[in-house]
């Protein structure tokens, strides 16, 4: 068991050495201008993802801006589960992200879209229909980086074929992203 354990970190740490920090740096910046601009900031995924999107909101919302004057507007798609289970139902889960963003996203606007694969349909679609609007995109994936490493205008990428570790990494970049803006701010 502890060699599996050992690995397992082991891992993990190889992982984040190899990451694009400049690649990063730039996906902050980009958060950084969309607060200044008072942007909404759009964020959603799919399973661990979801809580990663959910948990960005908490940390941006509440833990940066929690003596400023001037908030944070982060807004979690996954978060109100009656509309995606409406339109899980009586449209297509492809759309739950996509028609959350329909005729509400602004030029303006950021979408951080998650997906450990990069190739969640659901999340495509809706940075598709973003970059569409004329918004930007950080888009934070693993494996390959899939479709939307391809799409996306800033790349929080990690680059292993690992699921568990490519959420955990995803989610340091959350409390990566709260030290620095709390810092800046």
């Amino acid at each position: 068991m502890i060699n599996t354990i050992k690995e397992y970190y082991e891992r993990e740490i190889d992982t984040i050495k190899s990451l694009n920090y400049d690649e990063i740096e730039s996906a902050v910046q980009a958060i950084k201008d969309a607060y200044e601009r008072e942007a909404t900031i759009y964020t959603f995924g799919n399973g661990g993802s979801s809580a990663t999107a959910s948990h960005f909101v908490c940390d941006f919302n509440k833990g940066i801006c929690e003596k400023l004057d001037k908030k944070f507007n982060l807004v979690c798609l996954n978060d109100n589960t009656p509309i995606v289970m409406a339109i899980a139902n009586d449209i297509s889960y492809d759309d739950v992200f996509y028609f959350q963003l329909k005729n509400k996203i602004k030029p303006t606007d950021l979408v951080i879209a998650i997906s450990g694969s990069g190739n969640s349909k659901n999340v495509i679609k809706a940075v598709e229909y973003a970059k569409k609007m004329g918004c930007k995109v950080v888009g934070m994936s693993g494996y390959s980086g899939g479709k939307l490493m391809e799409l996306a205008d800033y790349h929080m990428h990690v680059p292993i074929d690992d699921m568990q570790i490519t959420e955990d990494i995803h989610m340091s970049f959350d409390h990566m992203m709260y030290r620095v803006l709390k810092d800046l701010f």
